[in-house]
């Protein structure tokens, strides 16, 4: 499964990068990141279901694209075949492929793979998280003061909402910073490059692999109470741990 969960990511990556910056009529397109869908999207969805559905045909799927396809409960492949369609269609760098696999309602494997950038993280349950290889470690620093900190509207339609939550954090940190990726946004923080991520009404597949790689790199994850994560549509903190709590109490009441 492993070998299989790696092999999807890099192909769905070569494949996106094949057509990447190759579509002028891409950069046409303008449209909120979480309605934005292209044609390589659905096609690289269709590849990743094919190869996982040949190699373990009764295994339940959950993708951006197809929506659920029952099979045996006990194992669920979460997939975002293109994780910031926005990046991808303005020829932007930032964009991924997200592939986890849970087993028992619990994490297992998860990948996330940026091709235009050469960043490759993994992580297993219980055995590490890493980039390229590398094991990786959340930061350490532990003055919210001196954090930078990623955000996304994930589905959130209010942008009242929106503006009321960074109103409250923006004050009291070093920068927020938006990638566009929510992949790349919990990968980030599972390699050190900020603090925490917090993002409201998200989907599984935006986040699931993320989930295990920042848990597997000494972090947190939580939804705005405090509770574990759960693969359903939620608002969501993903940290440092040191930060964690800091953040919710800001966050907590929106």
């Amino acid at each position: 499964m492993k070998e299989l969960i790696e092999s999807l990511a890099r192909k769905a990556g070569d494949t996106l990068m094949k057509h990447f910056r190759q579509d002028w009529a891409l950069l046409k397109e303008r449209s909120p990141a979480k309605e934005a869908a292209t044609k390589y999207d659905k096609e690289v969805d269709r590849l990743i279901v094919e190869k996982i559905k040949r190699r373990y045909p009764h295994h339940s799927l959950l993708t951006e694209e197809g929506g659920f396809l029952e099979g045996d409960p006990d194992w669920l492949w979460i997939v975002d075949s293109l994780d910031g369609t926005g990046d991808f269609a303005n020829f932007n760098p930032f964009f991924s492929v997200c592939i986890a696999l849970m087993h028992h309602s619990e994490l297992l494997l998860g990948v996330i793979y940026a091709p235009a950038i050469d960043e490759f993280y993994f992580a297993e349950k219980g055995q590490g998280a890493y980039l390229n290889g590398v094991k990786i470690r959340v930061s350490d620093v532990a003055d919210l003061s001196q954090s930078y900190i990623f955000y996304c509207e994930g589905g959130e339609r209010n942008r009242g909402r929106t503006g009321e939550l960074l109103h409250k954090v923006y004050p009291g940190v070093t920068d927020i910073r938006k990638l566009g990726s929510a992949g790349l946004e919990t990968a980030w923080v599972a390699a050190g490059k900020g603090e925490a991520y917090f993002t409201t009404r998200i989907e599984p597949w935006d986040v699931a692999p993320g989930v295990l790689l920042v848990q597997e790199a000494g972090g947190k994850v939580s939804d705005f109470q405090g509770n574990p994560w759960k693969p359903q549509t939620s608002d969501l903190l993903f940290s440092n741990k040191k930060l964690h709590e800091k953040i919710l109490s800001l966050i907590s009441s929106q």
